[in-house]
Order: C-alpha cells, then structure tokens, then sequence
C-alpha cells in the first residue's frame, strides 16, 4: 500500500482534547454497505447474543517523568517505554542536548527525588536503557509521581481528570504508555447490558507502546519498520473464542489493539482459532490481509498516514473506510484518542473460514 493513500485532512477542532463527560455518550458511526449515526450503547442492539467481546486489559502507566541533568541543569523530559529488569527500562528521552551514555537525570518528585542514569545510546526506534536508582518500587513512583502519558496531538498538558478517563474500565495489567482508546468508550452499564444480551466477554493483554503514534514517513507501507508490541492471550480467552467457533458465533474487537493480537496469535488453517501464547508482535495489518479471527470492530478514528489506518482500511475495505471518514468530518465526529466510535460489522474479506 502506497502511504500517500493513508492521508486525509482533518480540521483541528475535530480533534477530542477533553473526553465526553461520560464514558457511553460516544457517538458510533456504523460502516456497512451504507453508514448509520448511533449511539455507542447502540451496540447492544446491533451484536447477536453469543457474540464473543475481546477486550485489552492493559493499564496505562503514568510513565512521563520530568527532570533535570545534573551537572548543567538542563530539562529533561523522559516516557519509560518497557521494564526491562526491577530498575533498568526502555526509555524515550527530550532534552535540549541529546543524553549521552553515563548522563544522570535527576527526577524531582514533590517530597522525593530519583536518579536515572543513560545506560545505552538511542536504538534504530530511537529508544534508550536507563536505570533508575531509587528506594521504591519505579512502578510506585510512577503512579504517585509520574503524569499520564497522553498523545502529542492533545497539545496540552495532563489533568487529573486523566488519571480516570485515559484508562478503560477493564484496564487491569499496567504497561501500557498508551490506552487502548476504543475501551474508553465503555462503562459498566454498557457492559452490564451487553452480558444481558448474551454476549461473552474475554480479555487479553497488549502493552500499547510510543510506536503507535508513529507516522508512515516512507512511501510504500511494506517498508515500513513497525514497531514492537508485548501481548498475552490467556487459555481462557482462546477457549472462549473455541467455543464462539463451535456455536457459530462471531467474534468481535476492541479496538485495533486486540486485532493485532489475535491476527498475531491465529492458528493458520484453523477455524478462526488463536493460541494461548505471549509473545512480542510486529506485525503489520494493511489491505490484503486476510483475517483469521476477527468478525467484526469497534475503533476510533485515527490519524492519518498511520498503521493503525491501514489496519482498518484492509479490515473495512480503503473505499468504504475512505468514505466513512469523510462522512464522520462532514457530521462533525470527535477523533483520536479521546474521541467518537467505529463500528464494522463485518470484515470485507474474510480469512479462511
């Protein structure tokens, strides 16, 4: 796929900076052969009972941390990207000169203060290993003194209304540095109602990395270097998803996130079935794609030139996805993170079932 055809033109004030003052008040735009506007809780009247929900239980951590250089004073900025150890991590770094091995960032905390010592220069994703030496435990010290890491494209700094709303419901194992956004849009009542429908919720875990927000800056999307996400699907949740397969059920995401790990994890020449497995994954979804697992979709609206585009052009088809955005900019649409809904009933080109 070209990556000129991953752009679009969005005006900025239909970027969502704030969310909706409650959860399930999202707008869903409904792509078939033709689109609907509805309600997120419309959910509960387009699935069919049986239906197999998947949703991503990661906690985003509060992982952006502010500090100084010692020995110049300069700022730094640093959003811890993956534990590697109980002290060392992955790490992304802004300062006003870049951090050389050996460089130590004070991290002023309110009552405390910890060092971070740059143990590696930067990799090809632009990452750095740093370790921090502290009397707590990091995960700690970043919950009481770390900020939500929310995307650039907010231009704002976060709030402590964040620390709620950039965070699904469900969100259960931290590692994230970022939310899976289309679980924002449920609260308990809707899950509540979908279970009253007779759907069947399961979850797995993929740790949203920074290399979400990546933008496509080569010109054909196979050159591409995609980046590396952790993920774990449990046994009960590829046994779940057995049972749909046995009872002619379908199976529905949440979110481009758990697409990416089912697709990661599917058997090939199974009936749509998954391994329970953890593992990373870079893979990359992008038209021609046949999909192995996943029926159906409910996603936000994402930015442009970006492999989270291209996932639900190849899942919606490029046309008809095309089409529907510009159908949610004329009707005035929320996008990005914290924004209105997705909804794809059914995937254009089925895998093998």
């Amino acid at each position: 796929m070209k990556a000129d055809e991953l752009d679009y033109c969005l005006p900025d004030e239909l970027i969502a900076r704030h969310p909706p003052n409650e959860r399930a008040t999202s707008r869903m735009l409904v792509v078939g052969d033709s689109v609907a506007h509805e309600s997120i809780r419309g959910l509960v009247d387009r699935v069919a009972p049986e239906t197999v929900f998947v949703v991503n239980d990661t906690r985003v951590l509060k992982a952006r941390l502010f500090g100084r250089k010692v020995g110049t004073s300069g700022r730094v900025e640093v959003l811890l990207v993956r534990m590697l150890d109980a002290s060392r991590w992955q790490a992304m770094a802004r300062s006003n000169k870049p951090l050389r091995v050996g460089a130590v960032v004070a991290i002023d905390a309110g009552d405390t203060r910890f060092l971070m010592t740059v143990e590696s220069p930067r990799d090809d994703e632009g990452l750095l290993v740093v370790r921090i030496d502290a009397d707590a435990p990091v995960e700690a010290l970043l919950e009481r003194y770390g900020h939500v890491p929310l995307p650039p494209y907010m231009g704002r700094d976060d709030e402590a209304s964040d620390e709620e709303r950039y965070q699904t419901v469900f969100a259960r194992v931290p590692g994230a540095v970022a939310a899976p956004t289309a679980g924002l849009h449920f609260d308990e009542a809707l899950l509540a109602a979908l279970r009253a429908k007779g759907v069947e919720l399961a979850s797995l875990t993929l740790h949203v990395g920074p290399g979400t927000f990546r933008p496509v800056t080569v010109d054909d999307l196979d050159q591409h270097a995609m980046h590396a996400e952790s993920y774990e699907i449990p046994e009960r949740t590829a046994a779940a998803i057995a049972r749909a397969r046995e009872r002619g059920a379908s199976v529905l995401a949440v979110g481009t996130t758990v697409v990416r790990a089912l697709e990661s994890a599917y058997l090939p020449g199974s009936r749509g079935l998954v391994a329970a497995t953890g593992a990373d994954t870079r893979i990359l979804l992008q038209p021609g794609h046949r999909f192995g697992v996943v029926d159906a979709l409910v996603t936000n609206f994402h930015l442009p030139r970006s492999t989270l585009l291209a996932l639900v052009f190849a899942f919606g088809g490029a046309d008809r996805i095309r089409a529907a955005y510009a159908e949610a900019i004329v009707e005035n649409y929320r996008f990005y993170s914290y924004g209105d809904a997705m909804f794809i009933p059914s995937c254009v080109s089925p895998g093998v079932r």
